[in-house]
């Protein structure tokens, strides 16, 4: 069977499993605060969330395309996959640079979903994207190491068993390069919330389960050290173009809804005795939007094709996040100026999808340090930053 043919099955069983979660379940979670544990058990029990995961270790081996399509349909069809869209890129850390104990240890329990990794402590408050000036500590001492510091934006935190974990395990003035002696580990939350581990949620304008953890003399096993003492921002950065593609996907997702929900409105809503669709002050910007949505698509799928050829696709990666969420932001602006008043209301959904996918020029790294990495690596301009 080719990628193409395992991409519209899977497509098809997207499709069908989010039919089971409409906007009334999402708009509960979200007045709420909630975390929509039944979608991800749901994503979780049809191997959904397992498809990158090698067969040896109970996942579908499958390629970052098939993932990417997994997203994109979920966001498509008016669901949210930023509560567990995490397990896909953080577990290559574990997976590419972990030991084959690591991965044996954990992988498998990721696949079936009695562990989950969703938890990425990298951002720190005084640092923000300058991850080279993070101040969290792991100092070894004997068979262990002992965490101290703060992180913040550590998206659901409170509802993962594991944490890919970046810590300082050499002073930034005594490294020769200022990326060296950075570490990652991997940590059982199970062990450590509560003794060492605090987790503060953060509330913010979208449903977001995002938090702030504190550590204060927490204990981890030394074999918690993923590969070399040291190395650790190489190993976090190989997880960074999938992390892009498929946030990219996501926002992809998120335009092809706003398209097709304006269009739906546009076609039904009358006023002054023909449909409003038919005027062009309101074509115009739909039309803008699908072609910047497809175009934005089109990037995304050559970043996929790079990635899983294993060529470089840095400059891909980042130039289609950045596309697609600029199309979805403009895809949203459309589809709430379509429904005028309507598109404030919580029962059309346009108002909450339009908060959700606004987050994507910000995270998982702004636009402007994107445009940045263009100007440096593409067109050989002098650094900025």
């Amino acid at each position: 069977m080719s990628d193409e043919d395992i991409i519209g099955q899977v497509r098809e069983t997207v499709r069908q499993l989010c039919g089971g979660f409409p906007g009334s379940y999402w708009r509960e979670k979200d007045r709420e605060r909630a975390y929509p544990t039944e979608f991800v058990e749901a994503l979780t029990e049809a191997g959904l969330l397992a498809s990158l995961i090698p067969e040896e270790y109970g996942g579908a081996g499958l390629p970052l395309s098939v993932a990417s399509a997994i997203l994109e349909e979920i966001h498509s069809n008016g669901c949210n996959g930023a509560a567990c869209h995490a397990q896909m890129y953080t577990m290559g850390t574990l997976l590419r640079h972990g030991s084959e104990e690591q991965r044996k240890k954990y992988l498998p329990g990721i696949a079936t979903g009695e562990l989950r990794l969703q938890a990425f402590g990298v951002t720190e408050p005084t640092a923000g994207t300058d991850t080279t000036s993070i101040a969290t500590t792991a100092v070894r001492d004997g068979d262990e190491y002992v965490v101290n510091g703060q992180k913040v934006w550590t998206s659901r935190a409170e509802y993962s068993d594991l944490m890919i974990l970046l810590a300082r395990t050499t002073a930034k003035d005594k490294v020769a390069k200022r990326a060296d002696g950075l570490s990652v580990f991997i940590v059982d939350m199970r062990e450590v919330v509560g003794n060492g581990m605090t987790i503060r949620p953060i509330r913010t304008m979208i449903n977001h389960a995002t938090t702030e953890v504190f550590f204060d003399n927490m204990r981890i096993p030394a074999s918690a050290l993923i590969g070399e003492e040291g190395k650790g921002f190489r190993y976090i950065l190989t997880g960074m173009n999938a992390e892009r593609i498929l946030i990219a996907s996501e926002c992809i997702g998120d335009g092809d809804w706003f398209i097709k929900t304006a269009s739906d409105y546009a076609r039904e809503r009358s006023v002054f005795g023909r449909p409003i669709g038919q005027n062009q002050g309101i074509q115009f910007p739909i039309a803008r939007a699908h072609a910047e949505t497809r175009a934005a698509a089109l990037m995304v799928k050559e970043a996929c094709r790079l990635y899983d050829a294993g060529k470089p696709c840095g400059a891909e990666a980042n130039m289609a996040k950045m596309l697609a969420s600029e199309a979805s932001w403009a895809a949203g602006e459309a589809c709430i100026q379509t429904h005028g008043g309507f598109g404030f209301a919580e029962e059309y959904d346009v108002e909450r999808k339009f908060r959700e996918t606004r987050l994507y020029q910000i995270a998982p790294i702004s636009t402007n340090l994107i445009l940045s990495f263009i100007a440096e690596h593409e067109l050989e301009l002098p650094r900025s930053y």
